[in-house]
């Protein structure tokens, strides 16, 4: 005779928050959607993708960007299911695009199912990448895809390209450049500059069309390192819709030093480097004190998320892991 459980007596859990991340594969996993998943499990938050392109480093080019596009179709495919199997997704995180039919294929889908917060790192170009087939996706990015989201997280690059203006060397340029990305429909920006101004500083700028501040502290390195956009802008809770009279939580916390951002950066070939020291496998989400989304009760929810008792695909309960990188120092891709 064999012993049978109601899986009904189960304890009741809260059901961790579900974040779709619509990004590019990057190989190495120090970008892209890889890393947009490890951040998500760093913050205690289920993570799903759709994936954009297919991106793999060449050593032999000066790692340059090997860039394949998905299909749209494929894309769409994706984001139609884990918006149905999830039925309830919290949060999403844009990256990497690349195309203008996957930027169409996206914008559609952000108009049909109308996510409640959607963080965009705007990634412009790939090392590599031709800057004429760059151009119609900066134009493509900027029209559709950024009056959609509720916050976005681009770096000096990516603020002036967005911007419309030559390039960004000063702080007030910086500022000026936040407002012009804000006027473009976006509620809530913060502009990155990092070290790059010249300043001895690690400098952001934060804007929300009332809040105007600029959050610096002492530089830690100068290195970039790779895939540091994609986790900041993966760990940001994004504000409400709504204007606030302050930067939010993940604005503040950016400013906070990173004890590993000197260990990490590129290798003397140009490569990315990894640090394999003890202290160096700390995560960035833990260092930026970025908090997760609030949980759901469990109860209220459809029976196809009720994981860990079998009864549907869906989430099971994150693990944590490390990552290493620096909220500054983000490269275009």
């Amino acid at each position: 005779m064999t012993a049978t459980t109601d899986i009904t007596d189960a304890p009741e859990r809260a059901v961790p928050p579900i974040a779709l991340a619509i990004a590019g594969s990057e190989a190495s996993g120090g970008a892209g959607a890889q890393t947009d998943l490890k951040t998500f499990h760093q913050l205690g938050v289920f993570g799903c993708t759709a994936l954009t392109c297919i991106v793999s480093m060449d050593p032999k080019a000066g790692w340059d960007h090997r860039f394949v596009p998905v299909d749209p179709q494929v894309i769409h495919d994706q984001i139609e299911a884990c918006a149905t199997v999830h039925t309830a997704i919290d949060a999403v995180k844009v990256g990497m695009l690349g195309t203008a039919a996957t930027i169409d294929v996206v914008d559609a889908a952000l108009e049909a199912y109308r996510f409640p917060n959607v963080v965009l790192d705007p990634v412009l170009i790939c090392k590599g990448q031709e800057f004429g087939t760059a151009l119609e996706v900066d134009n493509a990015l900027r029209s559709k895809i950024l009056p959609r989201a509720t916050m976005t997280t681009p770096n000096l690059f990516e603020s002036a390209t967005l911007a419309g203006v030559e390039e960004i060397t000063s702080v007030a340029e910086l500022k000026d450049a936040a407002k012009r990305i804000h006027d473009h429909g976006v509620p809530n920006v913060l502009a990155k500059a990092g070290p790059s101004l010249g300043t001895g500083t690690a400098l952001d700028v934060f804007y929300d069309g009332e809040t105007l501040e600029v959050l610096e502290i002492p530089a830690v390195g100068t290195k970039r390192v790779h895939g540091a956009g994609c986790t900041l802008a993966a760990g940001c809770r994004p504000p409400s819709r709504r204007r606030r009279s302050s930067p939010p939580p993940s604005a503040c916390a950016a400013t906070s030093p990173s004890p590993t951002s000197t260990r990490a950066g590129t290798r003397a070939d140009g490569g990315p480097r990894r640090d394999r020291s003890a202290s160096a496998p700390r995560s960035v989400v833990l260092r930026l004190e970025i908090g997760p989304l609030p949980h759901r009760d469990r109860s209220s929810t459809n029976t196809t998320t009720r994981h860990g008792l079998g009864t549907g695909p869906g989430p099971q309960d994150p693990p944590t892991g490390n990552h290493h990188g620096s909220a500054h120092i983000a490269e275009p891709c």
